[in-house]
């Protein structure tokens, strides 16, 4: 089974969707399983502050190294052994695609450290020897989503996840078009109908389609 680690001061704001439908069902049927700790529980503070001010100034505030080193070393000690993939999320990390998201899914144990306000102190990085991330070109208010994102693709690598192995893009024949019923579908006066070659019941042509419109 792989264990995902999440280390965030929002477990809240990531459970909900993957408690919810594919994800979820993995998750009763024991795939996969997800973990959640938040720094403020691990702070040595009176008052469970994990933000603090930046170094040298800038706007905003940094969260603090050490709740979220203890976080990950309690994560790491429920760690079903010493290679738990451990994962940084930055806008200077690896591009995250479908190669990587598989290489994750053979994994026991992931780690993902989700960052929030201006970022987490760098020596985290450095002390963990993390493996920097990049979810796309962009910077959003925080790391959930993107914990989020990552366990949900690497997820459907995991045998057992999906229904059917053929719902896997990378193997199967796919296109960006589907279609369901009805044959014909009237819309304010349009008539918009199902492409002619998927009610043929020939495969082969249907292939060949789903192929051009793939690399259309």
């Amino acid at each position: 089974m792989l264990h995902f680690h999440v280390i965030t001061l929002f477990p809240e704001s990531i459970g909900p969707y993957l408690r919810a439908s594919i994800i979820g069902r993995a998750i009763k049927a024991k795939k996969i399983k997800v973990s959640y700790y938040d720094p403020k529980k691990f702070t040595r503070g009176k008052y469970g502050r994990v933000d603090r001010r930046p170094y040298g100034g800038g706007p905003g505030m940094v969260l603090e190294p050490d709740a979220i080193l203890r976080a990950a070393e309690k994560a790491l000690r429920q760690a079903q052994g010493k290679g738990a993939e451990k994962i940084f999320f930055s806008t200077d990390g690896a591009q995250f695609n479908e190669a990587l998201a598989k290489k994750l899914s053979k994994k026991k144990d992931i780690l993902l450290i989700a960052g929030h306000y201006e970022g987490v102190d760098e020596r985290v990085a450095k002390i963990l020897k993390v493996k920097k991330v990049s979810m796309g070109p962009f910077v959003l208010t925080g790391g959930e989503l993107p914990a989020a994102t990552l366990i949900d693709a690497v997820a459907r690598f995991v045998p057992g996840v999906l229904g059917k192995a053929e719902s896997l893009e990378a193997s199967r024949v796919s296109s960006p078009e589907v279609y369901t019923r009805p044959e014909t579908l009237v819309w304010k006066g349009k008539k918009h109908r199902v492409p002619k070659v998927l009610l043929t019941g020939h495969h082969k042509k249907i292939d060949e389609w789903k192929k051009k419109r793939r690399s259309a």
